[in-house]
């Protein structure tokens, strides 16, 4: 079932036009790619598709979570978490929301479910958290009332240490574990030269992927760094900005993160893994200068599944498995800066084979499947540009 569209909210309604290769630009970086396909990726045959908006006047919306009764939960950066029936009615706020700290890249950012959710009530939502010295991304989790109403029962189970005083690259996105009680949260590294070395150094999460407990946010006793040098809920580093994360049908952990002038990366982080920055980048500082080594590789650093130069400025993603589209075990980002979202169809190998773009009206912040497999995608605008735009299959 397709989601109603109310008149008066359908402010665009049309095909996705068929290109004849995705338009990527003059890229910022010479470097050129360590295997096939590692970029500039074959264009795919155009997906017909229709994008029109759902949801209108949400205020800079940055996650959104699929609820079992076909509803969906979606944060406001400014620290408003709301609900959105399957009829696409739009909520009134939440109570109970953690404090958060709403300056520059800062606010309420992602919100995630389990399976259980119809259960539980259970709610998991990471933040920029106002702290002593600073700022830093934090998670929580919480029971949403039955009339979903109000939030209670609070319980942090990860502050970035140390307190940051740069505004920017939070990171932020949650991705539970199968099979076990763990979430992987993610985190950035605050932007500046002086913190992005933070990245490398694990006494710190600065760009890093932690693993913890998602009821009391404890360490599991097999992170790669218990009982060594670093902190123990660590599960890889060498991460700038990742903003997209996702686990596919095999259990596997999928992140997109954010390069600098060129240089975003699709990678499948593992266990005790180093992927590079700001040692090695496909990117340039945006003063043109090179980044850490002025390499694109170096051993002992992982490398990128896939990178984009020009960058598409990366937000939430999904690994497809619905049925509106023939696109099962795909890689779906969301681009704020190319304003579309990014397929890449993905070989046998785990390697891309090729990418397609669909344009939506404005930044796109993140991306959920829904239950009859269409997708809907946040617009990150402030009140009342905010919405929620559904990509369905063209009738």
């Amino acid at each position: 079932m397709t989601h109603p569209i109310r008149p008066a909210l359908a402010l665009l309604a049309l095909p996705s036009l068929a290109f004849a290769q995705v338009s990527e630009g003059e890229p910022n970086a010479t470097f050129a790619p360590a295997f096939e396909n590692q970029t500039d990726a074959p264009a795919l045959s155009p997906t017909a598709t229709q994008v029109e908006t759902w949801v209108a006047g949400l205020d800079t919306p940055w996650g959104i979570e699929a609820l079992p009764d076909g509803g969906f939960l979606v944060t406001e950066r400014p620290g408003t978490l709301r609900m959105v029936s399957a009829d696409g009615t739009l909520g009134e706020p939440i109570s109970g929301v953690p404090e958060v700290d709403a300056q520059e890249q800062g606010g309420l950012l992602d919100v995630a479910v389990r399976d259980d959710f119809a259960e539980t009530r259970r709610v998991w939502m990471t933040y920029a958290k106002p702290v002593d010295g600073g700022t830093a991304t934090a998670a929580a989790t919480a029971i949403l009332s039955e009339d979903g109403t109000a939030l209670s029962e609070v319980t942090e189970i990860f502050v970035q240490e140390p307190p940051s005083q740069t505004y920017m690259h939070y990171g932020s996105r949650l991705a539970f574990e199968p099979g076990t009680d763990n979430v992987w949260i993610t985190t950035g590294e605050h932007f500046t030269v002086e913190n992005r070395q933070l990245a490398q150094d694990l006494s710190t999460t600065y760009g890093k992927i932690v693993r913890v407990n998602a009821l009391d946010g404890s360490a599991p006793e097999d992170n790669p760094f218990v009982g060594e040098d670093g902190i123990d809920t660590i599960w890889s580093f060498g991460h700038r900005n990742i903003q997209g994360a996702a686990v596919d049908g095999n259990g596997d952990l999928w992140i997109i993160e954010h390069g600098p002038a060129g240089g975003d990366e699709l990678n499948r982080p593992e266990a005790g893994l180093n992927y590079g920055w700001p040692v090695i980048s496909y990117g340039i500082n945006y003063d043109g200068s090179e980044v850490g080594s002025g390499e694109a590789a170096q051993e002992g650093m992982e490398q990128p599944v896939y990178y984009w130069d020009p960058v598409i400025a990366p937000g939430g993603m999904i690994v497809y498995d619905g049925d509106a589209f023939d696109w099962n075990g795909d890689v779906i980002g969301t681009g704020l800066v190319t304003q579309d979202i990014v397929r890449l169809e993905l070989n046998d190998e785990g390697r891309v084979s090729g990418e397609e773009r669909v344009s939506v009206p404005g930044r796109a912040r993140d991306v959920v499947q829904a239950a009859d497999g269409t997708l809907l995608v946040l617009i990150d605008a402030p009140a009342p540009d905010g919405a929620i735009v559904e990509i369905a299959p063209a009738e």
